[in-house]
This record gives structure tokens, C-alpha cells and sequence, in this order.
């Protein structure tokens, strides 16, 4: 599967949170189809096709973007307010999957048009499940729109 099409990009900077997330994917069979950017530049120029993507397809999009919101060098809220902004990317599916628990977090996330808000489990078990789940629906079962 080298060719395969990407499926998931995963933006996380904690090593902790990543290497659970991927456990859990590769545990499933969905660890292969896994781009991670560990900072919110890295997902730009990835989604965008620039800096150490460039020449990268624009519209070659991911089936799911999941957002860490709390990143070095550009939070996720700028991440996905790009995203949003950008009418090759618009349509692209963001699901913030992070910790914090604030109300203004989670309000300005659905301002700016994530598609699903998730507050990542502290438990191991769980968090393995949450990550399962995640990845059966928007790969499985999301259609997205066809461009």
C-alpha cells in the first residue's frame, strides 16, 4: 500500500498522544493511510502544498484532518480557520480531537465550521477506542463531497 491514497491527517505534538493515536490505527489497520504533521506550519504547508510540500496537489485532500488545537508555531483554531477560508479546502472534514474542555474552545471551533469536537479520553482504553471510532466513521462511513 505503498500508493495508497492518504486517509488521515493527524496533527499532534504530543508524543504521548501521537503514539497512542497511531498504536490505535495500526491496531485497526488504519495506520498506513496516517500523515502526521507535529506543529500547525506543518499542516498548512501539507494541506497547502507549500514549504516542504511544495508541488504537492492542493485538491489531493485527506479524508479527515484530526486537529490538535493546542500547537507549536500556529494553533489549531489558525489551522482551521485556513482550512475554512480557502475554497480548495473548505469542504475538507476537521475533527478537533484535543484536551481542553473550554467552552469558548469548543464554541469558536463550530464558529469556524469543525465538523466534530472531541475531548481526548484520559484513559488509555478509552482514548484506544475513541481513536477506533474515529477512524471506522470518517473513513468508513463519511461521504464526502464529490469535486
Amino acid at each position: 500500500m505503498i500508493n495508497a491514497p492518504l486517509e488521515i491527517l493527524l496533527v499532534e505534538d504530543n508524543p504521548d498522544d501521537l503514539e497512542l493515536t497511531m498504536h490505535a490505527f495500526k491496531k485497526h489497520k488504519l495506520g498506513n493511510q496516517v500523515r502526521v504533521a507535529r506543529d500547525g506550519q506543518e499542516a498548512l504547508d501539507f494541506i497547502f502544498g507549500e514549504g516542504a510540500y511544495a508541488g504537492r496537489n492542493v485538491l489531493d485532500h485527506p479524508k479527515v484532518v484530526l486537529l490538535d488545537l493546542k500547537l507549536p508555531k500556529v494553533n489549531g483554531m489558525e489551522v482551521l480557520r485556513k482550512i475554512r477560508g480557502d475554497e480548495r479546502t473548505r469542504t475538507i472534514p476537521v475533527v478537533v480531537l484535543t484536551s481542553s474542555k473550554e467552552d469558548r474552545d469548543i464554541i469558536d471551533s463550530y464558529k469556524l465550521g469543525v465538523n466534530s469536537y472531541i475531548v481526548k479520553p484520559v484513559d488509555f482504553d478509552k482514548f484506544i477506542e475513541a481513536a477506533r471510532l474515529l477512524g471506522m466513521y470518517w473513513l468508513l462511513y463519511n461521504e464526502p463531497p464529490r469535486l
